[in-house]
């Protein structure tokens, strides 16, 4: 096996990070933005929101796919020329999003804009683990965390300032000046890697089933509660499809000789545990950025943009906990970090089990804050440990595969929040209507003071009417909040469950073996533990 050589970067290391993570940032931004801007750009186009939400699928389908192919296409393009292209790609895309006459052409735009920001996750971190030396990767996944995490977080506030104060066209118009410098930065900074792997062959049959198998999941979960799941025919076919096609997929890549992505990673324990973790996070965040805006505008009247400060208070923390984090890292076991995260994100979901619809600003923003404690101390310390035994050479494999699953983690609890609201608010909407019964003498009460009430401005009948209604009203307001509280109560177990399996990390390799090979790795020899 060939040794892969790094030439001498004659860039400073923060310039290298900054060249890589600045495009990482704003792909990362362009996620979550756009959600709360759905209704604005749905009405300037004409369509339903159902309609609209394909610009948040069209992206993330293309993001997922590209996620997992860009280890593969570092190797064809080369990493510098690879990362100019699809950062020109994320650019143009961008473009077409703000210039779109109508809503075909936005998706196409959405589309576009994802193949460009899909590799830049991957390989930000792939670049980032083989710039900085050992003692200085705990600062490197810090600079890492802040563009991927703290900017996701950051978008709903982002998107809910520029709608409200703004065209929603600004959401991607700033991505055209940040992709031109980020283009120059690459060019300049970013060094190539000399002895690339060979591509002997190409497995087009496993690219086409990674596409299909998204594409029909995707489809599925988006279509899903609109159409009532399983009581559709073809949604039962698209997700008989959906299983095959990545059942096909996992033994093609398992059984191929020129694998897309070497799916035996899993082999490695911190790798699979890592991975479970990390995609586990992603699940609650980005649950909290659903929902919780959800309940602000459609339960409190929350404009987008206050709905958006309401989850800013994590951001300070996060920024906050970037700076800690390194230190705690260097006192403290990372195991330790990892399951006392999990514990501040739990608590953090935990307090929206209190919600009602008189609930503060305050009492929203507090459990952010908590929750911007436990991302950092969860994400980095995994993201320390998640490749920190992968061979040098299967960095960037190792990242795509890592960074697909909490993509794909991403889009299905997209989906699932949101559907499991809908169920849970018709279950308990059942259940409320038991008690607006002429047998309840507390109903009967109520009904005949708000009909007296009515009856002040309008006719017996009409008032009965209004009465009626002002009640069915406050009966589904009632239902939708317990089912609010319900899945905050079950991603908040999920949050505590997930504890123990932070100590199931090896840490005592990397310690043993890290002087010893600490002269070894700076001559980046292949097969190397990092």
């Amino acid at each position: 096996m060939a040794k892969v050589v790094y030439k001498h970067h004659p860039a400073p290391l923060w310039l290298v990070a900054l060249s890589i993570l600045l495009p990482t940032s704003f792909a990362c931004l362009a996620t979550s933005a756009t959600n709360v801007a759905i209704p604005h750009i749905s009405g300037y186009f004409g369509s339903t929101i159902d309609e609209a939400n394909w610009i948040i699928t069209s992206y993330m389908i293309a993001n997922s796919c590209l996620i997992l192919m860009s280890g593969w296409l570092e190797n064809v393009l080369g990493r510098k020329r690879f990362l100019k292209i699809f950062i020109g790609i994320f650019t143009l895309g961008s473009l077409i999003c703000a210039m779109a006459p109508n809503l075909n052409l936005m998706v196409l735009g959405r589309l576009i804009q994802g193949v460009g920001g899909g590799p830049m996750t991957p390989l930000a971190q792939s670049i980032l683990l083989a710039a900085f030396p050992q003692e200085k990767r705990g600062i490197a996944m810090s600079l890492y965390g802040i563009a991927v995490m703290v900017f996701a977080i950051l978008g709903p506030t982002f998107g809910g300032f520029i709608v409200d104060n703004a065209d929603w066209q600004w959401i991607y118009l700033v991505n055209i000046p940040v992709g031109i410098l980020s283009i120059s930065m690459v060019h300049a900074n970013i060094e190539e890697l000399e002895n690339r792997k060979k591509i002997k062959k190409t497995d087009f049959l496993g690219m086409i089933s990674l596409v299909l198998w998204l594409l029909s999941m995707q489809v599925v979960l988006d279509k899903g509660q609109q159409y009532n799941w399983f009581d559709c025919a073809w949604i039962c076919w698209l997700s008989g499809f959906s299983v095959c096609m990545f059942v096909f997929f996992v033994i093609r890549e398992l059984e191929s000789s020129a694998p897309l992505i070497n799916l035996r990673l899993f082999k490695d324990r911190n790798f699979l545990i890592g991975t479970i973790l990390s995609a586990s996070v992603n699940m609650i965040v980005f649950s909290s950025i659903v929902l919780v805006p959800q309940f602000l505008q459609n339960m409190m009247g929350y404009t987008a943009m206050l709905s958006g400060f309401a989850l800013s208070p994590r951001i300070i923390s996060c920024v906050l906990m970037m700076i800690a984090i390194n230190y705690l890292m260097k006192i403290f076991d990372n195991r330790i970090l990892i399951a006392i995260g999990f514990f501040f994100l739990g608590i953090s979901i935990l307090f929206f089990i209190n919600l009602n619809l008189s609930v503060s600003f305050i009492y929203i923003a507090i459990p952010q804050v908590l929750m911007g404690v436990g991302v950092i101390m969860t994400f980095i310390p995994v993201s320390s440990l998640v490749l920190g035994t992968l061979p040098k050479l299967e960095l960037t494999n190792g990242s795509s595969l890592h960074n697909l699953c909490k993509s794909t983690m991403t889009a299905i609890i997209a989906s699932v929040a949101s559907t499991l609201v809908a169920r849970h608010a018709q279950m308990h909407q059942v259940y409320l209507v038991d008690n607006l019964s002429n047998f309840n003498l507390v109903f009967q009460q109520k009904m005949a003071s708000l009909i007296s009430t009515f009856m002040s401005n309008a006719s017996s009948s009409y008032a009965t009417i209004k009465a009626n209604s002002y009640v069915y009203k406050s009966l589904l307001s009632q239902s939708r909040l317990m089912a609010y509280v319900d899945v905050f109560s079950i991603f908040a177990l999920i949050a505590f469950l997930l504890i123990p399996l932070a100590f199931l990390f090896n840490t005592e390799n990397k310690h043993k073996e890290s002087s010893k090979h600490k002269t070894i790795m700076m001559k980046q020899i292949p097969g190397d533990r990092i």
